[in-house]
């Protein structure tokens, strides 16, 4: 398991970030983009006066989204003709008004949200769960970190042991993760740890989410105002983060582990249609791995000399403790998982199936 910063760090860095966010609402007609080579920067008009944030590359990818402008074209436009991007976006802001939500941070757009997106900070997401991880019996954060983009909690219990093959012992787990910036919901997930290589595991299955969608402000006018971090304590939030406490009380199931646990003794037992070439090959064709990953996930099954389907899926958890961020390295602690799951005598998809088209929805916790 890849790891980040230390609880300590992390608290640091939220309360820091609490320092230096401001989030406002603002109709698109009180907004103006002026962008040159060497980037850009959105204008926001607020009680008589003009602040002026930087635009970071996410929140360009959201304006692009929502002004239906090809991102292409649009980084096209930023590269090659950054007065022509400005009239384009100007354009639509004032002819297609509406009211969004704009979240910076350090001076800089991080996020071009709906107005009607629910703020489940990590701050407060942190002060809900981390004492309920404290109450659990044998618990411990394994890995922690903040990203640009998520929050992630990983926490292992050590109580919650079982062997996989002789002197092979998995402990269950699970993972909190959520997204200030529109990339995702609040999610719990399960996790496995395997002790031999402290590898982790997130499994698909049983994982629940809680979408960040509120109440739409309501407002006539064509200003923009600035939201204060204590509207998230709203009654509604409050109750919405006593249902995360119950659902983090209730995430390490001794009986749901258990039939993780089969289905890794299970994969013991399949051997790889392919050689090991040839199925990292299709691994990586299925769920779009770089080459860089490719060749870890190879050498990692070599190093593992087991030609099974546990052996690839410890292979490409392997491989995520040395991912290029911990971004990237959780998304191949879910492929692990997406591995795992794929029935008996699934082969792995050819390159021209897109292997998330018919991935279940997980559970909801209901706001």
């Amino acid at each position: 398991m890849k790891q980040g910063k230390t609880l300590q760090e992390l608290g640091r860095e939220l309360q820091r970030q609490r320092l230096n966010r401001q989030d406002f609402l603002a109709d698109t007609r009180a907004l103006e983009m002026e962008s040159d080579f060497y980037g850009s920067t959105l204008h926001l008009s607020l009680d008589g006066k003009t602040y002026g944030f930087g635009i970071g590359e996410l929140a360009h990818q959201q304006i692009a989204s929502r002004l239906n402008i090809p991102f292409r074209y649009y980084k096209k436009m930023q590269e090659e003709a950054p007065a022509l991007l400005d009239r384009n976006v100007n354009t639509w802001f004032g002819k297609n008004p509406e009211r969004r939500m704009i979240r910076v941070l350090d001076s800089n757009v991080r996020a071009f949200l709906s107005d009607r997106y629910r703020r489940l900070d990590n701050l407060e997401l942190c002060a809900a769960v981390l004492p309920v991880i404290q109450e659990m019996n044998g618990a411990q954060i394994e890995s922690c970190e903040v990203t640009p983009t998520h929050l992630y909690l990983k926490v292992v219990n050590r109580r919650l042991k079982a062997e996989v093959r002789v002197g092979d012992v998995v402990q269950a787990g699970f993972v909190v993760s959520n997204s200030e910036v529109g990339l995702g919901s609040l999610r719990v997930e399960p996790l496995v740890f395997r002790l031999v290589c402290k590898n982790g595991l997130i499994c698909k299955d049983l994982a629940q989410k809680k979408y960040h969608v509120g109440r739409q402000v309501n407002a006539s006018d064509d200003s923009a105002y600035e939201l204060y971090s204590e509207q998230t304590l709203a009654q509604d939030d409050k109750t919405f983060f006593l249902k995360v406490q119950d659902v983090v009380r209730c995430a390490v199931d001794e009986a749901k582990f258990m039939l993780t646990v089969d289905k890794l003794r299970e994969s013991t037992q399949i051997p790889l249609k392919h050689d090991p070439v040839k199925s990292v090959e299709l691994l990586a064709d299925k769920f779009q791995l770089t080459e860089n990953e490719r060749g870890d996930i190879l050498r990692q099954l070599f190093m593992g000399a087991d030609d099974s389907r546990y052996g690839l899926v410890n292979a490409v958890t392997a491989a995520s403790k040395i991912a290029k961020s911990y971004e990237r390295a959780t998304e191949l602690e879910r492929i692990g998982g997406e591995i795992l799951s794929l029935p008996i005598s699934h082969n792995l998809l050819p390159p021209t199936v897109n292997a998330y088209q018919s991935l279940p929805e997980y559970q909801t916790i209901s706001a």
